[in-house]
């Protein structure tokens, strides 16, 4: 079962921050889980909110801030809110990621940004917008993708494979074993997100799940 930081290690370090992806690092993360949008000047950014108000200093939209507005705002603890280019760098023959796309479009530019940099680790594209993960289908078919999932739909299994996507991820409250192994008999992989009680932990684990997602990616 593979351990999975959610946000870096966001239990232990600012969420979204390269303090939090060497914190998830550190305690032994098979991958770690980040949020990408894209700032006004069309810079691929790792911040979770569509406004910065929760996890910075300051307010607004990222979608309405240039990248050097965006990187003078303390994200915690003095940290700066990364770029993807940066994330991949830092992570690169460490970790493996999931990036997980939080607005429409983009797909492409994301792809891009991962082949041109290199990156030789485990990458999984991740959306609760299950065009964006087609899309990234369509951009590389060779990328691994998930489609995630809150409420669950009459047929998840089935969305996800419309999507074209190999990954699934679930509310961990959400996860039954036989759904599990409905995942597993149509060759998808099963994650469950964010675990962070040690006795849910225990529980999931249980239901046969390929990996979990939490802020205390230690306690996996």
């Amino acid at each position: 079962m593979l351990r999975i930081g959610h946000r870096g290690a966001a239990g232990h370090a600012p969420e979204n921050t390269l303090a939090s992806v060497e914190k998830a690092i550190s305690l032994g993360a098979d991958l770690v889980e980040v949020d990408v949008q894209r700032t006004s000047d069309g810079h691929l950014v790792i911040i979770h909110d569509k406004r910065v108000d929760r996890t910075t200093n300051g307010a607004g939209l990222v979608s309405g801030m240039s990248l050097r507005a965006l990187r003078e705002l303390d994200a915690g603890a003095g940290q700066r809110i990364p770029t993807v280019e940066e994330l991949l760098q830092a992570a690169n023959g460490r970790v493996g990621l999931i990036l997980e796309l939080k607005i429409k479009g983009l797909a492409e530019q994301v792809c891009k940004s991962v082949h041109l940099s290199g990156f030789t680790g485990q990458v999984i594209y991740a959306s609760f917008m299950h065009d964006e993960v087609r899309s990234i289908r369509e951009a590389d078919p060779q990328a691994m993708t998930m489609a995630l999932f809150g409420r669950l739909s009459n047929d998840p299994v089935m969305a996800a494979q419309n999507a074209k996507a190999t990954h699934i991820g679930f509310r961990y409250i959400t996860v039954t074993k036989s759904l599990v192994e409905t995942c597993h008999q149509r060759g998808l992989v099963a994650f469950a997100y964010t675990v962070n009680d040690q006795q849910d932990i225990k529980n999931v684990m249980s239901l046969g799940v390929d990996g979990i997602v939490s802020d205390f990616p230690d306690r996996l």
